[in-house]
């Protein structure tokens, strides 16, 4: 019978398992041995189990749990489970490792605070910025302001000097908007934590950028927020809190990137497939786009239930919000993976951008 065998050492070195593996996997029932010499306990596989074991080393080199090896190697030929199984490994290693991404986006940003730390905005910083350009600016980001009682905190717009742009941001924390001016003055030489001007302020800031001086004196800082425009001048208290870091947010890394037309996306939004998620505040049911990828790498938005491959679902109201923030014309898409933020900008205005989390799809969607 032997003869007819590989014997353990045999199996090992053909397949690039060690042999105290094979011990393992006979114990957990995985791959057994033909037969075992009852007298000295040595281990002997048939011939073809050698392709068994091949099959099982690779399984091993990309993580697969014990179960899964189990299931793929006693799946039925044919019958589509062992795909399956490799299929829902691969969804959970890109989840892991867009999960990772993000967590060393934030890690960088948190070097890059130790290594470049934020002053607060001083006292009375005196900016002058183009009027038309600040109303650009305030409409790109006033749709992501948080309007919810209970996060007063995200209740403004973060204005933030750095260097020769005045940088505004706005976040109900399931997007995030971005836009930047130019800016002349008390211009600080390092980055500043910046001043969140509440929401009423804004508006009534917003208000006054109609047709009229080509520019507005803003004060910034711990003290008093005043903006000047002509003769007009309007003042208000900034919100006592600490924003969250959008650079943490919005240190994209996109596996793909995408030039469409804004009025080609929006027909497609709003005709195409949606479904009903728990994704908004609170856990709230919202209408879900799922956008997925052509086989040209054209970008279309999913049917229900939407196709295998890639696909990206964002809330629809807050994509079509942000389209609308936009100016019209082309767009740039940036797509991560699937649980990875989904970047709306305007080509020529790379300070100037949205960002929409991902809504999480279940299994079977």
């Amino acid at each position: 019978m032997e003869s007819e065998l590989h014997s353990i050492g045999e199996l090992a070195r053909a397949s690039g398992l060690g042999v105290g593996t094979l011990r393992y996997y006979d114990g957990a029932e995985v791959l057994t041995p033909a037969w075992v010499d009852p007298q000295t306990g040595y281990r002997w596989y048939r011939p073809g189990q050698l392709a068994d074991a091949r099959l099982l080393a690779r399984l091993r080199r990309v993580g697969l749990p014990l179960a899964g090896i189990r299931a793929v190697l006693g799946a039925a030929p044919g019958s589509g489970g062992a795909r399956q199984v490799l299929d829902a490994h691969l969804r959970r290693l890109e989840d892991g490792l867009a999960d990772a991404r993000r967590e060393l986006s934030l890690i960088h940003a948190m070097i890059d605070q130790r290594e470049q730390p934020m002053t607060t905005t001083p006292a009375g910083l005196r900016l002058t910025v183009p009027a038309e350009e600040l109303a650009a600016a305030l409409d790109a980001v006033r749709f992501a302001v948080c309007g919810r009682p209970e996060l007063p905190s995200l209740a403004g717009v973060l204005f933030e000097p750095d260097g020769p742009v005045l940088r505004l941001v706005a976040t109900d924390r399931y997007r995030m908007a971005l836009a930047e001016v130019p800016a002349t003055g008390d211009t600080p030489e390092r980055p500043v934590a910046g001043t969140v001007v509440p929401t009423a302020l804004v508006d009534a800031l917003r208000a006054l950028l109609g047709a009229g001086p080509a520019e507005v004196a803003l004060t910034l800082g711990d003290g008093p927020v005043r903006a000047e425009v002509g003769e007009h001048r309007i003042e208000g208290v900034a919100l006592d809190v600490d924003y969250p870091d959008h650079r943490a947010v919005t240190r994209l890394e996109p596996e793909h990137r995408i030039t469409l037309s804004a009025a080609d996306l929006r027909a497609a939004v709003e005709t195409g497939a949606t479904r009903t998620l728990p994704s908004g505040p609170d856990g709230a049911d919202c209408e879900v786009t799922v956008l997925t990828l052509a086989g040209d790498g054209s970008l279309t938005v999913a049917d229900d239930p939407a196709p295998e491959g890639y696909r990206l679902a964002v809330n629809r109201d807050f994509l079509l919000d942000a389209l609308d923030a936009g100016r019209p014309g082309q767009l740039l898409l940036e797509l991560g993976g699937p649980i990875a933020p989904l970047a709306v900008r305007t080509p020529g205005r790379a300070g100037t951008f949205s960002v929409l989390m991902p809504v999480r799809l279940p299994e079977s969607a």
